[in-house]
């Protein structure tokens, strides 16, 4: 399909989703210019992620939920309610969300390449995933076809913080940095819907990381209203009915809610500024709710989030979405919306831009390493079934993860066990995995009875396994190998290796200097600046015009490598 005609953001979007889905086109009076023509307007972009949160939201149907401000987002916009993250933990995710692949597919795959907690001696050292060369987070592919890229402070891409990213990058960054009439995408992190956010400020500490916790969640939360009865919250059948859990599960809920308004405060900003009516603003989150067999799980409660988009002039909205799409999607579909080329070795589908592809059949998931935990579990779904396969023999759900077992609920799941009164879905977990399991989500949506031994759904089992292994072939997995082999493959011998300085070369005299740019590593991006030292480094895209006299300084990036040295240049009379 050709790029449909746009003129405005507004149009942009309203056009291209109208073209593709046969859905009446909105009355307008604006004249259209086509993408490639430079009457083209890209849109500004604005991405928020609330952290470890399924779809407690009013505008979800949750009737405990106090999200006001998602819920006016969603009023305004397209409610998207079978979306799914690639991973149920956030650095595997965001990795593949930032970069349209799937993580097993780039080594970011492990929960964490760095900073893993409780590893046992011997076991993997702290790496960065060196991608393929090609591949590049889809924030540096705007930023090389002209936008302003900002993020307030989380990346965690688990191949590093490659400055070629962001325009700027930490706390309290945003758009106001862009140059006039330049187009931005911004992302933001909303933190304190956290699984660490969850534990109580009552809670004795029984480690350092217990205490700093506890700390700041008092400082935090300080004023937080407590607005859940915990005897009203739903407790899931793989969870323990006992106070600890119904209390973890409130707080969840008051933390959404305290969160919410931190979300009200974007959308009030993007008023203020007057951007609204020029933005497509997203929201959504990095993957399940922060609670155990939800974070770091392959079933829904891990993976399912919701996700809103609103879009300018209100386009479609209050409608909903139920189409079946993956994290891997939002990098083709942000790339279509800016009118910016789409990569082939991209992963993901587009969705709702000017390329929409087919809908999905189905969605894939992996699971990996957790810290301390040795996984290796694989997953596909369609729009009712789940298929899992376990590929370590005797591996249960639950073993002991430092982390996770400070939260009370987990307390009380490893009590119960030992006392033998848990609820039957929840021992479960403490005992091996069966090789392959399925569930009916439409009517088990705990994903609680397995169905993969039952004759009735034996066509399904064996439609999501042969599904499975076509995606395994197509996308590749790099778990195949043990994980130190993994290591070696991308730092040999152990050492990250380091990107080489870029070369400068004068290729033409005439008028302003022409100065190109290239690094002998492949993949590598550059960065250049030609003012103060302190300056944002600026992304090469192409050939320099610069003055004589100029002082060029470079330094080039490979997504996992170290940084080069900085190159320093006077371009010659």
């Amino acid at each position: 399909m050709s790029p449909a005609n746009r003129a405005s953001a507004a149009m942009a979007t309203a056009l291209l989703v109208t073209a593709c889905t046969g859905l009446p086109e909105p009355e307008n009076d604006l004249q259209t210019a086509p993408a490639s023509e430079p009457g083209y307007i890209q849109p500004n972009i604005v991405l928020v992620l609330f952290e470890d949160m399924s779809s407690r939201v009013g505008a979800f149907g949750d009737p405990i939920a106090h999200t006001p401000n998602f819920d006016r987002i969603a009023s305004e916009g397209v409610r998207y309610t079978n979306v799914f993250t690639s991973s149920g933990v956030c650095a595997p995710s965001r990795a593949a969300l930032i970069t349209g692949r799937y993580q097993q597919t780039i080594g970011a795959q492990y929960m964490r390449t760095t900073s893993a907690v409780g590893l046992p001696p011997g076991g993997p050292q702290n790496y960065l995933a060196v991608p393929p060369a090609e591949v590049k987070a889809f924030p540096e592919l705007l930023r090389a076809d002209g936008y302003h890229t900002s993020n307030d402070s989380k990346t965690d891409y688990q191949f590093g913080e490659p400055f070629t990213i962001w325009d700027e990058s930490g706390a309290g960054a945003d758009w106001s940095g862009r140059a006039d009439g330049q187009s931005f995408f911004h992302m933001r992190t909303l933190l304190t819907t956290h699984e660490s956010a969850i534990w109580p400020v009552d809670m004795t500490p029984t480690n350092p990381i217990e205490a700093f916790v506890v700390s700041r969640n008092a400082e935090l939360f300080s004023d937080r209203v407590a607005r859940t009865n915990p005897d009203e919250v739903e407790v899931p059948p793989y969870l323990p009915d006992t106070p600890a859990v119904r209390r973890d599960i409130a707080t969840h809920y008051d933390n959404i809610a305290f969160t919410d308004a931190a979300l009200g405060e974007i959308y009030d900003r993007l008023s203020a500024d007057g951007l609204l009516d020029s933005t497509i603003l997203i929201v959504s989150t990095d993957h399940g709710d922060g609670l155990p067999r939800m974070k770091r799980s392959l079933y829904d409660s891990g993976l399912r989030v919701p996700m809103v988009i609103r879009f300018p002039d209100g386009w479609q909205a209050g409608s909903v979405n139920d189409e079946l799409i993956s994290f891997v999607d939002l990098a083709p579909t942000l790339l279509s919306w800016a009118g910016t080329n789409e990569p082939q070795w991209l992963h993901g589908r587009d969705f709702a831009g000017s390329d929409r592809d087919e809908p999905r059949q189905y969605i894939f998931a992996a699971q990996d390493r957790m810290d301390n935990e040795p996984n290796k579990r694989r997953a596909s779904r369609d729009a009712r079934f789940k298929y899992i396969r376990n590929d370590l023999e005797g591996d249960p759900y639950f073993q002991r993860l430092p982390f996770r077992d400070s939260q009370p609920s987990m307390k009380d799941l490893w009590a119960g066990l030992e006392a033998g009164s848990l609820p039957p879905a929840a021992a479960a977990l403490f005992d091996p995995l069966p090789p392959h399991q399925l569930y009916d989500t439409l009517e088990d949506p705990n994903e609680v009875t397995n169905l993969a031994d039952d004759p009735l759904y034996a066509d399904d089992l064996a439609r999501l396994q042969s599904a499975l292994d076509e995606w395994l072939r197509r996308v590749g997995d790099m778990s195949v190998i043990p994980e130190a082999d993994m290591i070696q493959n991308m730092w040999p011998g152990g050492v990250q290796p380091a990107t080489s300085a870029p070369d400068v070369e004068l290729v033409s005299k005439s008028g302003d200097r022409t100065i190109v740019l290239s690094s002998e590593t492949n993949g590598a991006s550059i960065g250049y600046q030609t003012g103060e030292s302190d300056e944002t480094w600026q992304l090469y895209a192409g050939p320099l015009q610069l003055a004589e006299g100029t002082s060029l300084r470079a330094k080039a990036i490979r997504y996992g490598y170290a940084e080069s040295e900085v190159v320093e240049y006077d371009v010659p009379e």
